[in-house]
């Protein structure tokens, strides 16, 4: 097995796979990444068990074949290289790789050792803008919940419907929703998936060069496929949850705040608020101020005031900061974010609305 391929290349193809590779295997194989070389491609594929990466490139292809070579030496190796011609010469459980005057010689795994990579005939698929979906996944996978006993809510709930994206995550202290229009044309009625988060993410991370991508299910799996590449993930299991019985049908108070005074302001806050994460919001109408305060286990106190347009109902209301700045910190290229509360002593919704709307629902604790 013969090839030579572009520093350049190689060192992309190999951080995309990179993704597949399991953090801790007792399993050797499941540390390389199997490349395949036949007729000017190289193939390059990791797998987990959990999720699997295929990506090609284009490369000069002198002896066909295939072996495993370990992962993360290569990326390594690969970072170290000029960007020159990087050649490979495969012989006896060896791999010799050449650039230039630098030679190394890696161990190789056999190749038939290696998991095969899915085999998938799509139920149902649509295909989005990536740089758009992309944008929406990073305001809200964080969100998801990490309890691996409620495995529904370790995703994030996709709708495609009348033009309309919608991504819903929960970890059942806060909701985050949010959604945009986009020409869907190619889809035939309506679309819906629950995604794994860290899938997701990840997927839309290593394809997001690409114009669009196209996100389709099995009964068993999810899977992704931008441009040379493919990612495939297990589904998620079971029913998401009713997410629209949780919003409000109405509000009793609004108040308008900017997003980097409030930023600022709860930053201040926050320092003496470590071990006791309670921040009170005092919110008046009448004086158009809001109040953070926060006292800390020791009964240090810190408070700053931000102005704000509040209509409706005075009051106070507390929330857990870090909840807080999981809003603030996704919309901190946004002007203005909306407060909307029915009640203080019920969930608060912040709201920001521009190309992708979005809502962020936070349970608030007890003062």
């Amino acid at each position: 097995m013969k090839f030579t391929v572009s520093q350049s290349a190689l060192s992309d193809a190999i951080a995309v796979v990179m993704k597949g590779i399991a953090p801790s295997s007792t399993l050797p194989i499941l540390s390389g990444v199997l490349v395949r070389a036949a007729d000017g491609v190289l193939e390059f594929q990791t797998s987990n068990y959990t999720i699997s990466i295929r990506h090609r490139i284009a490369a000069r292809v002198d002896e066909e074949g295939q072996v495993v070579i370990p992962c993360k030496m290569l990326s390594n190796i690969c970072k170290t290289l000029p960007d020159a011609p990087v050649s490979f010469d495969v012989a006896e459980h060896q791999v010799s790789i050449t650039c230039e005057r630098s030679t190394f010689r890696l161990n190789t795994l056999d190749a038939g050792d290696f998991p095969e990579f899915p085999t998938f005939a799509l139920d149902r698929s649509v295909e989005l803008p990536a740089n758009i979906l992309s944008e929406m996944v990073s305001r809200v996978w964080r969100v998801t919940s990490t309890d691996k006993n409620r495995p529904v809510l370790n995703g994030v709930y996709m709708t495609v419907e009348n033009n309309t994206i919608r991504l819903v995550a929960t970890d059942s202290y806060r909701l985050a929703v949010c959604d945009t229009q986009v020409e869907t044309s190619t889809l035939e009625g309506s679309f819906e998936l629950n995604v794994p988060a860290d899938a997701f993410n990840d997927a839309l991370a290593i394809t997001g060069g690409q114009g669009s991508i196209l996100i389709g299910s099995t009964d068993t799996q999810v899977v992704f496929v931008a441009g040379n590449t493919t990612y495939v993930a297990r589904r998620i299991e079971g029913t998401y949850p009713n997410y629209k019985a949780l919003l409000p049908a109405a509000c009793a108070t609004t108040v308008k705040i900017d997003v980097a005074a409030l930023s600022s302001a709860l930053k201040r806050v926050s320092t003496v608020a470590q071990a006791n994460s309670a921040v009170k919001f005092d919110i008046s109408a009448e004086t158009g101020t809001m109040v953070l305060s926060a006292i800390s286990n020791d009964q240090d106190a810190a408070t700053a005031t931000v102005e704000v347009e509040a209509e409706g109902a005075s009051g106070v209301i507390a929330f857990n900061y870090h909840y807080i700045f999981g809003c603030l910190n996704v919309l901190s290229h946004e002007k203005e974010i909306t407060l909307e509360l029915q009640s203080y002593n019920q969930a608060g919704v912040f709201k920001s609305y521009d190309k992708i709307n979005y809502l962020y629902l936070v349970m608030p604790v007890r003062i």
